[in-house]
């Protein structure tokens, strides 16, 4: 799955993992911020949102373990690193 190409196409949905307070400070337009830590939780109002999810957190290691999770769960994802990433990628869609 390309990251970038979903983004510009304005597929799937944009999920942060990072802390509240990291979302906070900064994130992606139209992103939900899911932390890692609720993610198994919280997999019922995951299932309700628009696939493929987009994963991202500060570096890609939390939204990379955050896609293993949902990928075990049958939910089309892939891991977008960065948020910083993907806010470059969806500012050169505008």
């Amino acid at each position: 799955m390309n990251t970038e190409k979903l983004i510009k196409e304005n597929k799937g949905t944009i999920i942060d993992v990072r802390t509240p307070e990291e979302f906070r400070g900064g994130n992606v337009a139209n992103s939900i911020n899911i932390p890692l830590h609720e993610i198994q939780q919280r997999l019922d109002e995951l299932k309700n949102l628009k696939q493929p999810f987009i994963l991202c957190c500060a570096s890609g290691n939390r939204s990379g373990k955050a896609t293993q999770i949902l990928a075990q769960q049958g939910i089309e994802c892939c891991n977008g690193g960065s948020w910083l990433d993907i806010n470059y990628y969806q500012s050169q869609t505008v």
